[in-house]
């Protein structure tokens, strides 16, 4: 029987990407291979529980929602994360992947929506970036970019017009929540004209910096 170590199952709004605000159970998975700086989930790199298919599928069915996001941790550390993915589409839900982008997401089933980030050299893991794995979004994907100051925010355009990211997918920036002021990354934004959507995370100005959903 195909099981999966889970920290945590729970159902709150979408604090970020294209669907944010709407009501999503989350599945968090244990385990990362990553140490970024700002990681606010460090609870979910060990522990968790040892869960199969059918115990995840019942507890999700508790929630009245179409949407579910997988994430961690790191939830593609874990192989059984594909099938798992695979199966919630066969459901019918509208599946999203947060992932750290260190980790192939090639044998991710072209029905999920993937949330990729690409860690800046202030996450101290930005040599982590699995290049290739541009190769394997779809355009309808996005790519997150978590800026902690402006090295960053310069670096992040410097790879962006490289591998010209701003015409092939949806392009996420966010401040680094407590690193850079919400108003500075909005203001470089705009005087770069830059085709990106800003976001910062809606469940910490709801619930606060302790409440991590």
């Amino acid at each position: 029987m195909s099981t999966l170590r889970i920290t945590e199952i729970f159902y709150s709004l979408q604090g970020e990407s294209s669907t944010a605000g709407l009501p999503t159970v989350f599945i968090r998975l244990t385990g990362c291979p990553l140490r970024c700086q700002y990681c606010d989930t460090e609870y979910a790199f060990t522990g968790g529980e040892q869960m199969d298919f059918e115990s995840i599928l019942q507890q999700v069915k508790q929630y009245d929602t179409s949407y579910i996001t997988i994430t961690g941790g790191e939830p593609l550390a874990q192989k059984n994360c594909f099938p798992l993915m695979t199966t919630l589409c066969d459901q019918g839900y509208k599946v999203s992947l947060e992932t750290s982008g260190a980790l192939s997401i090639e044998q991710v089933d072209e029905r999920v929506m993937i949330v990729m980030d690409i860690k800046t050299p202030a996450s101290q893991e930005a040599d982590k970036n699995l290049w290739s794995n541009l190769d394997y979004l779809k355009s309808d994907d996005q790519i997150k970019f978590v800026i902690c100051d402006r090295e960053d925010y310069e670096w992040m355009k410097t790879i962006a017009d490289a591998h010209d990211l701003y015409a092939r997918f949806q392009l996420l920036v966010s401040p680094a929540y407590g690193d850079i002021e919400i108003s500075a990354l909005a203001e470089w934004i705009l005087e770069d004209q830059l085709e990106v959507r800003m976001q910062v995370q809606l469940h910490k100005i709801i619930w606060g910096d302790e409440q991590g959903r």
